[in-house]
């Protein structure tokens, strides 16, 4: 062969598999979307969840050359990475700006109970007591297979089950359990429904979150130092920063007789005692020990990580196919965060809550200690 043969060769064929790789990778990602749009996924028994999870991983291991190059030439950017409704950021994908405002403008039921939370806060935790609550115990998510997303609507979320397909949940008080992470100037109001709001320290929030998008986007994950600007920016933050969402539900609670506040450091510390204020809250007669005992067993950390099929937070993509749902649990994460990013993020917290009545010196000390 010449001398231009063989160059044409070394450049032609990388070329052309970077390029057929690239259209597989861009079908295969087009295809898992479709497939997991609202009960496309959860809507599926357990065999065939796994058997799809299977097929991801497969697919995976293909295109694992492609996965790598991508990782290395692009990072993920928070700025391109979302959608946007009267101001306020979603994760591409997961949301758009339809199903915010189909979510904004939903008018709430007298059954419907709504968890709402910042991102990474407790949010299917407190769907899952909740949902024993309701059920004193006897829920069958786990014996029957059935996964949390297929009977709790995600309201702005594409990859649950629709709200006007979601089945109502127990017997003395037949509600739908439906899960936002919308702020309170967004999220629909209504004078005979529930809201539950979990709060979690500032910056275990934060290192929960970085958890989650390495978890989802793995080896694109950009630096912390991007991860610090988008928590911390009212523009980039889905769903707005987590002073803004804390203070806005903070407000609503004191203002509205139907919304129950919750910290995720006092289920850690005191499950049953919050699971008994959840009964009291929804209006059902109190639980009795056996009754309680089996709310929390089942809605204990090492239960939910054990069943994890069941408590899954985003359907399996061909980045994320083998994850750890529920990486720590702690209270304290936040002293997993390098000391200098721990404190700039609880000064500003600090800053961003001066003008509050929400009691941060009693629940965070810490925050409130980094005021200036």
């Amino acid at each position: 062969m010449s001398v231009l043969v063989w160059v044409a060769l070394i450049i032609g064929v990388p070329v052309v598999l970077f390029v057929v790789g690239g259209s597989y990778l861009a079908g295969l990602l087009k295809w898992e979307d479709d497939q997991t749009v609202g009960l496309g996924y959860y809507g599926r028994p357990l065999a065939e969840r796994e058997a799809f999870k299977r097929q991801l991983r497969r697919h995976a291991g293909r295109l694992a050359p492609m996965l790598w190059l991508n990782a290395k030439l692009a990072k993920l950017d928070f700025r391109k990475a979302r959608i946007q409704y009267r101001g306020v950021s979603g994760p591409t994908g997961s949301c758009s700006a339809e199903t915010f405002a189909k979510a904004a403008e939903y008018q709430p039921r007298a059954g419907d109970v709504f968890v709402a939370t910042q991102m990474k806060c407790g949010t299917t935790w407190m769907q899952h007591v909740v949902y024993e609550v309701l059920n004193r115990g006897n829920g069958n998510l786990v014996a029957t297979g059935t996964a949390l997303y297929a009977v709790a609507p995600w309201i702005e979320g594409r990859k649950s089950v629709p709200i006007e397909q979601a089945p109502t949940v127990g017997t003395e008080r037949p509600s739908r359990i439906i899960k936002t992470h919308l702020p309170a100037t967004l999220c629909p109001s209504g004078a005979d429904a529930r809201f539950i709001y979990v709060a979690r320290h500032p910056v275990s929030c934060f290192a929960s979150c970085i958890d989650f998008v390495v978890t989802n986007v793995g080896a694109m994950a950009p630096g912390i130092a991007a991860f610090e600007e988008w928590f911390c920016s009212p523009d980039l933050m889905w769903w707005g920063t987590w002073t803004d969402h804390v203070k806005g539900w903070w407000d609503r609670s004191r203002r509205d007789g139907n919304v129950l506040f919750v910290y995720f450091e006092d289920m850690k510390k005191d499950l049953p005692g919050v699971a008994r204020r959840v009964a009291e809250f929804l209006g059902v007669k109190p639980l009795n020990p056996t009754e309680l005992a089996h709310v929390v067993e089942k809605c204990g950390f090492r239960y939910m990580q054990e069943h994890q099929t069941s408590f899954e937070m985003h359907p399996p993509h061909i980045l994320q196919t083998n994850a750890e749902l529920f990486v720590a649990g702690t209270a304290d994460r936040h002293k997993d965060v390098p000391d200098e990013v721990r404190q700039r993020i609880l000064q500003w917290c600090a800053r961003e809550l001066a003008d509050s009545d929400f009691p941060l010196s009693t629940v965070y000390p810490d925050v409130a200690a980094a005021r200036p």
